[in-house]
């Protein structure tokens, strides 16, 4: 017989194994009650041929074959309702809240198909559970930057340290501002659940642009020595520099700009704390492949990322190895690269961590205006 003959053969009785399926008593609730009443009524009738061909009295076969089908109808029932028990087990703890509990889906029947279905529901359960909790951790780490920035610029003029300049006031007036379109975005992150979260991408030059972002940068660091605080993106370290490369300077990209300053501040956040004494963070931007794209490095001149660690970096509350720079350096919350890492999926685009000869290199692509979301 040849292969094919073979292998047509096996395709037929698999398919009349299926069909069979309301038949098999391992695959099918309906057939395994059948079986019970089939197997009842074999019991009696053994039972009253022996009573006929024997002098035993029918009242006393009567009284066994009752107890047969009672011991035979209990373990059946009791094989039956055991996953329905564990069900009711695992939903009193789901109640309680703790979505970590699963049923045993070994059977083949219909029970087993509903233990399955069961265990599906509990893991989607678990992840809301998880996605609303690292929600509210999202929120309190984006948060808490432009609260701190605020925060030290006004105590800083009730303390008479600096005046109520035009400047002064135009700092707190870009934090407040920046405080608002956060919370605007909590309305964009309800929308994750059902894939829908809008994009405002625009066409912008990349250095004024990157510029913005690491002058912001400085001025939170500074910030945040004259008040005394060091919160997650917000660092008392003023030993590192920040510089720009943007190559051709005339560069553009088409991207949501509001997003883009969530990848690069958190990019800028990771770099300083892993950067050592008087070390530097340069930020790298050229043109991408596509028509208006952008391939952007953030590069520090820390220890680096062991190639085995690498796939854990962008995870939530991953915080990698202890900064090697001391001050200022608290570890963070584990949250910047995974924010960083969901504004760039947003955009279609890519993040990663690059090869480099000395310290970490995050790169970042975005595919432009062809492949990337609008």
């Amino acid at each position: 017989m040849t292969p094919g003959w073979r292998a047509r053969g096996r395709a037929l009785a698999g398919r009349l194994w299926e069909g069979l399926r309301p038949l098999d008593p391992y695959r099918s609730v309906k057939a395994a009650l059948g079986a019970l009443v089939v197997v009842s009524v074999i019991i009696t009738t053994l039972l009253v041929f022996v009573a006929i061909h024997s002098a035993t009295e029918l009242r006393v076969i009567t009284v066994f074959s009752i107890i047969a089908s009672l011991l035979v109808t209990q373990f059946v029932a009791n094989n039956l309702t055991a996953p329905l028990d564990e069900m009711t087990d695992v939903t009193r703890s789901m109640a309680q809240g703790d979505y970590t509990r699963r049923v045993r889906a070994e059977r083949r029947d219909e029970f087993g198909d509903l233990a399955s279905a069961f265990n599906r529901m509990a893991a989607d359960l678990e992840a809301v559970d998880t996605h609303r909790k690292e929600l509210v951790a999202n929120v309190s780490h984006e948060l808490r930057t432009p609260i701190a920035a605020l925060r030290a610029v006004l105590e800083n003029v009730v303390d008479g340290v600096s005046e109520p300049d035009p400047e002064t006031m135009r700092t707190a007036l870009k934090q407040t501002e920046r405080l608002g379109r956060l919370v605007e975005h909590l309305l964009d992150l309800s929308r994750l659940d059902n894939g829908v979260v809008p994009l405002h991408s625009r066409r912008f030059e990349v250095w004024p642009y990157l510029s913005g972002v690491l002058k912001e940068a400085n001025m939170s660091r500074g910030a945040s020595t004259l008040a005394g605080t060091a919160g997650s993106g917000t660092h008392t370290r003023t030993d590192v520099h920040l510089h720009l490369d943007v190559s051709p300077p005339e560069l553009t990209a088409y991207a949501d700009a509001e997003r883009l300053h969530q990848v690069v501040a958190n990019l800028i956040d990771n770099a300083i704390k892993h950067s050592p004494r008087h070390g530097r963070v340069t930020v790298h931007a050229r043109r991408g492949e596509g028509p208006q794209s952008l391939e952007l490095d953030v590069q520090d001149e820390g220890p680096g990322i062991p190639e085995a660690e690498r796939y854990r970096v962008f995870e939530r509350f991953n915080r990698g190895g202890p900064a090697p720079s001391g001050p200022g350096s608290d570890g963070g919350t584990g949250l910047g690269l995974a924010i960083a890492r969901w504004a760039v999926d947003l955009h279609g685009g890519r993040i990663g961590v690059a090869e480099s000869d000395r310290g970490c290199r995050i790169r970042v692509t975005l595919p432009g205006t062809e492949s990337g979301r609008s």
